[in-house]
């Protein structure tokens, strides 16, 4: 038993050993019950810690060098997720509401800590933890299609407010604890901050679109430009006397805008949230002394004040903006449980704050518990409150003309379809699928051919010939289809950006392809042609797995997740593809709790009177938690199953990592087309 010990307590290789087993079996275990993840990741780091089995060490120092990894990585992604597109739209309004919901948090909060007899600099500190806000709520508006509602896109645009808020009185706070107050020494941290906050937003954003102009499409020295910007932002806070973690959180803004929602940032921030962000809140739970906490009435109390403290100066906040903004209560209190939960930057905060003596480990253990409850109280009600709220008139059909428009569905005259051509076994139904959706236009067959480095003339003319070969056959697959069928053979050094380049130049409206597999550890990190193509492609990208011909096609089924921009696209597409078979349809939607069937068949009903159906639309609404096996059963009656293209969905805490259309490709036994669009078009 000692050896055992010896080898997890003291021997990095074992604790790291022992952290990776945390996180690939705690959290899945923790959310089949129905807990969030997070939860298991902070319990596994109190049983695990000196208060548990003594496995790991705060102390060791493989601990302490992947937490202090994953405290950076929580704030940077915390920078890298704010829309600052979405902020700029209402500005002034996220400006008032963001003052709102920073300062009484902040004065509720300070008044709490000299309550409990804490310093004014303390008490001022644990008034900021209450200040900011998680944008964790964020993927139930959008699935729920009422991100354009104002009051929504105001606080979300509140963020960005709130966290710098935070983090300057942070700083401030930090400061005056090492230095000691004084008005010179105050005037002098504010201009440094000042000066390192405009070098960082500014200096690291020019630099960062420079070096990707530069690197020439290089994703690994994008991705190791990112990681390094992050560092070298933290440790230039720390070299003007400022907390570490408003660089990292100050280098998120800034390569915000550089990344974009490119596969750069996808590989970035997935690397964080399957390994140092949760590494992080398993180093929260071996800080926590849940014992201690338990039997302390004065822990106890604090707790509970601060969560009520929270939760009723936020609801103060968003009354205040109601009533200046005259929303209605709809959406006040949307308003309010958005801007609950408490996790990136006040844990981040807290433990800094901690580590330098500022925060007892009681205000620790109560900040903890206050996530725990605002985490799960914040989404319960937004699910509900949500539900209903309205949207711009115009924005449902403004988007339905925008993607018809950049796919030109409405002209007469057909469009340009690209095929990528590169396995003669599916080739033939991918020019058929394309003819079909190209009307009376033209389908490119693109052939490209690799010019490998080192490359001899001799490997080159015979990799040509094969390609030469594919495009023959295709154009003899085009003949009889009803549309001009024009080969293109392109030599390249890469294939995504081969197809893209090519589908640029013969201003393509569509792209059509077959499918590759997305899943796994190293398509994630390293990605495919697929998933290049859907960041970079200047159209609408059709990837499509079809058992037999398009043209045998006699029943579409939809699953309409959400009803947000990307579903009423999803929709469109359906709707040109029944069209294009003469098939009908099936509109399906799995409700999630809060969500009636009276306002979602008003929903539903709405999206397709504006997507204007020539064909029979059936909609189908029912309950289950297992969305792969509902979509899996129902697809069983169907020929073809249409889906959007899913991004690796990851919460801006740092925790959660879905891909439910992999998945469902990888087990339906009919056809299947994935509609994926340019990231520009989902702006």
């Amino acid at each position: 038993m000692d050896t055992l010990l010896h080898v997890f307590y003291e021997e990095p290789i074992g604790s790291f050993a022992l952290l990776l087993a945390v996180i690939l079996t705690v959290p899945p275990v923790f959310e089949r019950l129905g807990i969030p993840g997070v939860l298991g990741l902070l319990t596994a780091g109190v049983l695990l810690g000196d208060n548990g089995l003594r496995l790991l060490s705060v102390e060791s120092p493989v601990m302490e060098l992947l937490a202090d990894v994953g405290l950076l990585y929580l704030m940077f992604v915390a920078g890298l997720e704010i829309d600052l597109p979405q902020l700029r739209k209402v500005k002034y309004r996220s400006a008032s509401f963001g003052a709102f919901t920073f300062t009484l948090p902040l004065v509720i909060g300070t008044l709490i800590g000299r309550w409990f007899q804490f310093e004014w600099n303390t008490a001022i500190l644990l008034g900021s933890l209450l200040a900011s806000h998680s944008l964790m709520t964020y993927p139930i508006v959008q699935r729920l299609g009422v991100v354009s509602n104002e009051a929504v896109t105001v606080t979300i645009g509140a963020t960005i407010c709130t966290d710098i808020g935070a983090l300057v009185v942070l700083a401030i706070c930090l400061g005056i604890h090492i230095s000691g107050f004084s008005a010179t020494n105050l005037a002098l941290l504010l201009v440094l901050l000042a000066i390192y906050t405009s070098v960082v937003l500014i200096g690291l954003n020019r630099l960062g679109k420079a070096f990707f102009r530069r690197s020439g499409g290089d994703e690994g020295t994008q991705f190791l430009f990112v990681l390094l910007a992050v560092f070298v932002a933290a440790l230039g806070a720390e070299l003007i006397g400022v907390e570490k973690i408003v660089g990292a959180f100050l280098s998120g803004l800034a390569v915000n805008g550089v990344v974009g929602n490119g596969p750069v940032k996808e590989k970035v921030v997935f690397v964080g949230s399957v390994l140092f962000i949760p590494i992080f809140f398993v180093n929260i739970g071996l800080l926590m002394d849940l014992p201690a906490f338990l039997n302390s009435l004065s822990a106890f109390s604090l707790a509970l004040t601060i969560v009520f403290g929270l939760v009723g100066s936020k609801f103060l906040a968003a009354l205040l903006a109601k009533v200046c903004f005259r929303y209605r209560w709809r959406e006040m209190l949307t308003m309010w449980a958005m801007s609950i939960p408490q996790v990136a930057t006040t844990l981040a905060a807290t433990l800094v704050g901690n580590q330098v003596g500022m925060l007892s480990d009681d205000v620790l253990n109560g900040v903890v518990v206050m996530m725990l409850v605002t985490a799960t109280l914040g989404p319960f009600i937004v699910s509900r409150a949500a539900v209903g709220l309205s949207v711009p008139e115009q924005s449902l059909q403004t988007e339905i003309k925008q993607f018809e428009t950049q796919l030109s569905v409405r002209q007469t005259a057909g469009l340009t379809v690209v095929v990528p051509v590169y396995n003669p076994k599916t080739e033939q139904h991918l020019i058929e699928l394309a003819a079909l959706l190209a009307k009376e236009g033209k389908v490119v067959p693109l052939g490209i051919t690799l010019a490998r480095p080192h490359m001899t003339r001799k490997k080159l003319k015979q990799a040509v010939s094969r390609t030469q070969s594919l495009l023959d056959k295709a154009e003899e697959f085009g003949q009889g289809l009803g549309v001009s069928v024009q080969p293109l053979l392109r030599i390249d050094d890469q294939v995504t950006q081969g197809i893209c380049r090519a589908s640029q130049e013969q201003q393509a409206r569509l792209i059509v392809m077959g499918w590759a597999n997305t899943t796994g550890l190293r398509a994630r990190l390293f990605g495919n042609i697929v998933d290049g193509v859907f960041q970079a492609a200047p159209c609408p990208v059709a990837v499509a797995r079809l058992t037999g011909s398009p043209r045998e096609i006699r029943s579409l089924l939809v699953p309409v997740e959400n009803f947000s921009k990307r579903g009423v696209r999803v929709v469109s597409f359906a709707r040109l593809l029944a069209e294009a078979v003469d098939a009908p349809v099936t509109l399906l939607h799995l409700a999630q709790k809060g969500e009636s069937d009276d306002w979602l068949k008003s929903k539903m009903a709405t999206l397709i009177t504006r997507v204007q159906f020539t064909r029979s639309v059936k909609t189908l609404i029912l309950r289950n938690s297992d969305v792969i096996q509902e979509i899996l059963q129902e697809a069983q009656h169907h020929d073809l199953v249409v889906l959007h293209s899913q991004q690796h969905q990851v919460v801006a805490e740092g925790f959660g990592y879905s891909d439910i259309t992999s998945q469902l490709v990888s087990q339906l036994t009919c056809a299947s087309i994935v509609l994926g669009e340019t990231h520009i078009a989902e702006s």
